[in-house]
């Protein structure tokens, strides 16, 4: 095994025994003078003198960094000047070490905590093991001082090798769990509880402090969710034990397991957070909250319901700073984008998005209107809840006990001259029959709806009593879609499909393939293989044969068939076409389309 390190001319290769000798204590190899070296001015004249960056895009940097003190490269990278990967390979010529992959990298849990968190993140250091009793650490800025302060907090002698920014704080989020020390967070509560429960036998639901323990063990689930990418939340009783469950990549993993005596304090706090009533235990209850986690400023969308094993809870979470994704970055086929991005700039009509909870229409409706808003467009919505504020559109939260439902929200707007209007969801028969008004009325309407796919929305429009007629002549165009979990590029290896799979993969109409592919699992994708999601949609355009099929209450089979005959791929073609594109796996195409 070989490492290759990137000089000023030429590449090159560092035999690995050597490496291994100078980390592991066999052969004391000094780090090189480069890397005991301030890097801020030689950084900045290597990269010059490579081409990679100007004088002036240099002496940019150079000033926000003294009125910032972030590093320069960080700068760079952050203000698009260079990319992560040149500038770690700069670095690695520079200190002269080798880059290490912390993706594929088997990092040892029993030593992370040597190194503080808060050390860990100001630094940018991440340990990765123990070499004969010389402490290996990944660092984004090696340098002569870093490694005498980690000496003298470790207490060990160490050796640095070289990693990205972006790698070392992924692998400092990945392995300092929020909730490691939760074991002591719920001794602390039990011994609380305990002394309660000897002054008054029956529990009492009482507004505690924020440094208590239950307050504490919130803190660390919702912090820990927003470091693995947790969509959801799930806190559910049971007889003994109260499981914590994250939804990530569209799939629940469990976390943590919490004795059954903690569950009903855990969901008291998470209510009064919410505003909710902590006291009402039978019904079902929604709020919302904001707090900042690591920084970002999160909205937390709170529901309960009392279960045989008590309350349930499930949170999702909304990150704000988190981007919004324009039309053309959902992932649509091209001739698919093309078309869809001319019928929402139809002057009136309605679009649907249909799909299951959890299959990303809010994210395909939010790209719509960034597509369609314009100055001289008056945008509105009606969301329960805003889950991201645009600036120049009007946004409107439902408001229950204020009597503000969708239905008569959506009335409001209508006086209010709008020329676009978003329904973040068309669930009840007044909703949809004010939204079909609507769209026939000369304003453009863009909904979502829970249904399985494009066809079957079309069928739930008719089953809440809307009649045929108007469904026809309202909707243009229906989107079905769904979430797969993309193949983790860090892992991505051969396989042999079961036969199962390739019955599957055959009758869906997929083509011959010489090899499969699958991740293996590694510390990137927390050993699941997978690592974010890809959509899958299918456009249904409203033709008037389709029209004349609804008016007559034709079946979904009739429906689907001339839809196909036109020229729309469904959602099993489309995810069949990414396993052949090595996007994703047949199992997971099983998993989340199936039969559509």
């Amino acid at each position: 095994m070989a490492f290759k390190r990137r000089e000023r001319g030429h590449v090159d290769t560092v035999d690995a025994d050597e490496i291994t000798s100078s980390v592991s204590g066999r052969v004391e190899t000094p780090i090189p003078e480069a890397a005991t070296a301030p890097l801020k001015g030689r950084l900045g004249d290597l990269l010059v003198s490579q081409g990679l960056i100007t004088e002036d895009q240099l002496a940019t940097a150079l000033v926000e960094q003294r009125t910032n003190g972030q590093r320069l490269g960080q700068i760079l990278v952050a203000s698009d000047v260079i990319s992560e990967r040149a500038l770690t390979e700069v670095l690695s010529s520079l200190v002269g070490l080798p880059v290490v992959n912390l993706h594929i990298e088997a990092i040892d849990e029993s030593i992370v905590t040597m190194i503080p968190e808060e050390m860990a993140r100001e630094q940018l250091v991440m340990p990765i093991r123990i070499d004969n009793d010389t402490l290996v650490v990944a660092a984004v800025e090696p340098n002569d001082a870093l490694r005498a302060g980690l000496e003298r907090t470790t207490g060990r002698r160490v050796a640095m090798l070289l990693a990205s920014l972006s790698d070392v704080r992924w692998a400092i989020d990945a392995n300092y769990r929020a909730t490691s020390d939760v074991d002591r967070l719920i001794a602390a509560f039990r011994v609380v509880d305990d002394a309660r429960r000897r002054v008054t036998d029956s529990p009492v639901d009482e507004v505690v402090a924020e440094d208590a323990p239950v307050v504490q063990i919130v803190d660390r689930i919702l912090t820990q969710a927003m470091r693995d990418r947790a969509s959801d939340v799930h806190i559910e009783p049971s007889e003994n034990v109260v499981r914590v469950r994250f939804r990530i990549d569209g799939a629940l993993k469990s976390i943590l397991e919490l004795p059954a005596t903690v569950g009903p304090g855990l969901i008291s706090r998470i209510k009064v957070m919410a505003d909710m009533n902590i006291v009402e235990r039978r019904r079902p209850q929604d709020g919302q909250l904001t707090t900042m986690i690591d920084g970002r400023e999160v909205d937390v969308r709170v529901s309960t319901v009392a279960t045989i094993m008590g309350e349930k809870c499930v949170m999702r979470i909304l990150d704000k700073t988190r981007s919004v994704l324009r039309l053309g970055d959902l992932g649509m086929p091209a001739d698919t984008h093309e078309v869809y991005s001319k019928l929402v700039r139809a002057p009136f009509g309605m679009v649907l998005c249909a799909g299951p909870t959890g299959s990303g229409k809010t994210t395909t409706l939010y790209a719509t209107v960034t597509e369609v808003s314009d100055e001289r467009l008056n945008v509105m919505t009606i969301e329960d809840p805003v889950e991201y504020v645009f600036p120049s559109i009007n946004q409107i939260q439902t408001n229950e006990l204020a009597g503000l439902t969708f239905a008569s929200g959506l009335k409001s707007i209508l006086r209010q001259d709008p020329d676009v209007i978003l329904v973040g969801e068309v669930r009840d028969v007044e909703t949809t029959r004010v939204a079909v008004q609507s769209a026939l009325t000369g304003h453009f309407v863009i909904s979502s709806m829970h249904a399985t796919d494009s066809v079957s929305a079309l069928h739930r429009l008719l089953d809440m009593g809307i009649e045929s007629f108007l469904v026809a002549s309202s909707v243009i165009a229906v989107v079905g879609q769904r979430l797969l979990r993309r193949i983790c590029t860090s892992c991505i290896a051969p396989y042999e499909p079961t036969p199962e799979e390739m019955i599957f993969y055959q009758e869906s109409g997929g083509s011959e393939k010489d090899e499969f592919v699958a991740g293996r699992g590694c510390n990137f994708c927390s050993h699941t293989g997978y690592q974010d999601r890809v959509g899958v949609y299918e456009l249904l355009v409203m033709t008037p044969e389709i029209r004349r099929l609804v008016v007559g209450w034709a079946t979904q089979e009739e429906l689907r068939a001339l839809a196909v005959k036109q020229g729309m791929r469904t959602l099993r073609q489309e995810a069949i076409h990414l396993v052949e594109q090595n996007v994703t796996t047949i199992a997971e195409v099983f998993r989340s389309v199936y039969t559509l």
